[in-house]
């Protein structure tokens, strides 16, 4: 079982690592570089040589990064759009240099322009990507989304025509975000529903394509399209999804991330990674 959390890279991208282990995670998702700048400082040989070496010495092992929330490769604004395509090329540089085997990403938002637009303008980003990348080896995971504004990535049947319209499929993947699935209105509390849930998703984008789970309970309640994390437990949520999935045999191997709210001690993930560990049926 693969269970972690986001840990900040504040420091050196090494100290996610160190920090993972103290809050007893396997596995970590990180930011490669600083979210909220467009910026990149230069990833040094020593940082790079000592983020491998803190992984060997813990046992803690960096499953996924998560782009920048500044990028938007679904923007008709053509100097953000820009903007975004060389980010998001950096950020798949990052990955690849650092041996991250996946990169999480908000497909986008259309901003107005049409959902069937703004699909179009992030397929055609991905063609361009990996064709200016034909040797990263990083998979970019498209993530579901709770819907809020203009974000596209709600619906499953988005992320499936995404992947219709990029050429190397096999350089894309999906992040589930337990938070985002409930606010976008699929339902996953009652065993009968979550197993529903998770047929259509297998049936849109197949389960295949699931390389990573993102664990978070939701603030706000079914189909209320508001993307609002909580602790496993005190949200809408509540327990029984997350037994659900972590008593699914089918996605055991796949890693599943905290994006939870924290303190600098740790406290709550390590109380929320206990707390799924406990619903593990033995």
């Amino acid at each position: 079982m693969l269970l972690g959390a986001h840990m900040s890279i504040a420091g050196g991208v090494y100290n996610a690592v160190l920090d993972g282990k103290k809050a007893t995670c396997d596995t970590i998702q990180i930011f490669t570089k600083s979210s909220n700048q467009w910026r990149a400082k230069p990833l040094t040989d020593e940082e790079v040589e000592r983020f491998f070496a803190e992984q060997k010495n813990t046992g803690v092992t960096v499953s996924c990064a998560h782009d920048s929330y500044l990028i938007n490769l679904g923007s008709p604004d053509e100097e953000l759009y820009k903007k975004s395509f060389e980010a998001f090329t950096v950020e798949l540089e990052r990955c690849d240099i650092l041996k991250v085997p996946n990169l999480v990403m908000h497909p986008g938002s259309h901003v107005g322009s049409g959902e069937e637009v703004g699909l179009k303008r992030i397929a055609n980003a991905f063609n361009m990507l990996f064709e200016k990348l034909p040797d990263n080896k990083t998979t970019v995971c498209l993530e579901t989304t709770a819907g809020q504004g203009s974000n596209l990535g709600y619906k499953f049947e988005q992320l499936a025509e995404i992947i219709e319209m990029v050429e190397d499929k096999e350089r894309i993947g999906i992040c589930l975000d337990t938070c985002h699935i409930f606010a976008a209105g699929y339902p996953i509390q009652k065993e009968e529903e979550y197993k529903a849930t998770m047929k259509e998703f297998d049936r849109i984008l197949g389960l295949v394509r699931l390389r990573v789970i993102h664990f978070n309970d939701s603030k706000k309640g079914l189909g209320s399209k508001v993307d609002r994390h909580t602790h496993i437990g005190q949200g809408e949520l509540g327990l029984e999804p997350f037994r659900h999935i972590m008593n699914d045999k089918r996605l055991q191997k796949i890693p599943k991330i905290l994006e939870t709210p924290k303190g600098d001690e740790l406290l709550e993930d390590i109380e929320n990674l206990k707390v799924l560990r406990s619903l593990v049926k033995k």
